[in-house]
C-alpha cells in the first residue's frame, strides 16, 4: 500500500505541464496563475505536498478538484458505483464463459481425442485474447449498435447498455482463463482419484462438479487472479470507448486536464481494486483447498 501511495503521487507529478494554467486557460494573467498556485499549495516543496496528500487520503477526503472545485470524494462517489457494476458484470461473464468452456474442451479432447476441436479452441481463444479492448469495443459498436441497431452504442441508460462494454471487457480475460482451466482440467483428469471415480461409475455431474471442479480451480485461479486484475484495469479503456460514466473515463479527463487530486485518487482506487482481487483469489484458494482451515469448514 505504501508503494501504491508513492506511485500514485509520483506518476501525476511527472506529467509535464502546469495544472493551474490548464484550468485557467492560456490567456489568464500571470499574476492570477501565480496566486492560484499559491492557494492550491503547488508552490510548496514536493515532500510538503506529499505529506498533505497522505493526510487527505487517510482522512478519506482526497482534497478538492483543481478544475471543478468540488471535493474529490464526491466526484468519485458518483462514478465508483458505475465502474464497480461494469466490472462485476464483466467478471461474472468471464467466469461463466471460461470455466465451463475450459472444462468441456478438456473432457472432449482428453487423450488426444477430437484434435480438430482442440485446434479450433486454441486458435479462437488465442485470437480473442490478442485483440485489444478498444478495438474489440469499436467492432462491437459498429456491428451491434450502428449496423444492426440492437444495442445502444454508448452511455449507461438501462440493462442493455451493459452488454457491449461488458463483452468487450470480459472477452480477453475469458479466453485466457478458459485456456488455463482446460490445461488444469486435463492434468486433473489424469490423476488416480478421477480414474477411481470412473471405475466406480460415479455420475458424471458429481465427478466433474464436486471433485474435478474444485481441484481444477485451485490451480487455475492462481494465475487467474492476474487475469481478473487486468480486467479491472481494462475498464479505463473500455469506459472511454463506450462513454461509460465511471472512474476509467474520469481518470482520462483528469490526466488530460492535469487535475492532480482527482487523478491521484482514481489511481489509488484502481490499485486498491487490484490488491482486493488478489486477496479475494487467495481466500478462494484457501476455501477450495481441503487441507486449509477454511476448506475444512
Amino acid at each position: 500500500m505504501a508503494v501504491l501511495l508513492v506511485a500514485s503521487f509520483a506518476m501525476i507529478h511527472l506529467i509535464p505541464g502546469d495544472p493551474v494554467r490548464a484550468a485557467l486557460g492560456p490567456t489568464a494573467p500571470a499574476a492570477l496563475v501565480q496566486q492560484r498556485r499559491a492557494d492550491l499549495g503547488l508552490d510548496d516543496a514536493l515532500p510538503v505536498q506529499f505529506g498533505r496528500y497522505l493526510k487527505e487520503v487517510f482522512t478519506g477526503r482526497f482534497g478538492t478538484s483543481f478544475i471543478s472545485r468540488q471535493p474529490v470524494d464526491q466526484i468519485i462517489g458518483t462514478r465508483l458505483v458505475n465502474t464497480l457494476e461494469l466490472a462485476a458484470v464483466a467478471t461474472a461473464l468471464a467466469l461463466l464463459i471460461a470455466i465451463p468452456l475450459g472444462m468441456l474442451l478438456a473432457v472432449r479432447t482428453e487423450n488426444g481425442r477430437h484434435r480438430g476441436s482442440e485446434l479450433t479452441f486454441t486458435a479462437v481463444t488465442g485470437a480473442v485474447a490478442a485483440v485489444p479492448e478498444f478495438l474489440l469495443g469499436v467492432g462491437l459498436v459498429v456491428v451491434f449498435a450502428v449496423a444492426l441497431h440492437w444495442l445502444p452504442p454508448a452511455g449507461r441508460a438501462g440493462p442493455d447498455s451493459y452488454v457491449l462494454p461488458a463483452v468487450a471487457l470480459a472477452a480477453g480475460p475469458a479466453a485466457v482463463l478458459a485456456r488455463m482451466v482446460r490445461v488444469e482440467t486435463l492434468r486433473e483428469l489424469g490423476k488416480d482419484y478421477v480414474r477411481m471415480a470412473r471405475a466406480k461409475r460415479l455420475p458424471a455431474l458429481r465427478l466433474y462438479a464436486r471433485h474435478l471442479l474444485p481441484n481444477t480451480l485451485t490451480a487455475a485461479l492462481t494465475v487467474g487472479g492476474m487475469v481478473l486484475a487486468s480486467l479491472i484495469a481494462g475498464t479505463v479503456i473500455v469506459e472511454n470507448v463506450f462513454a461509460w460514466p465511471g472512474l476509467g473515463s474520469k481518470i482520462t479527463e483528469s490526466v488530460v486536464s492535469k487535475d492532480y487530486p482527482v487523478a491521484q485518487a482514481v489511481i489509488l482506487i484502481y490499485g486498491a481494486f487490484v490488491l482486493t482481487v488478489n486477496l479475494l483469489v487467495d481466500v478462494a484458494l484457501a476455501a477450495l483447498d481441503p487441507r486449509s482451515e477454511i476448506g475444512r469448514r
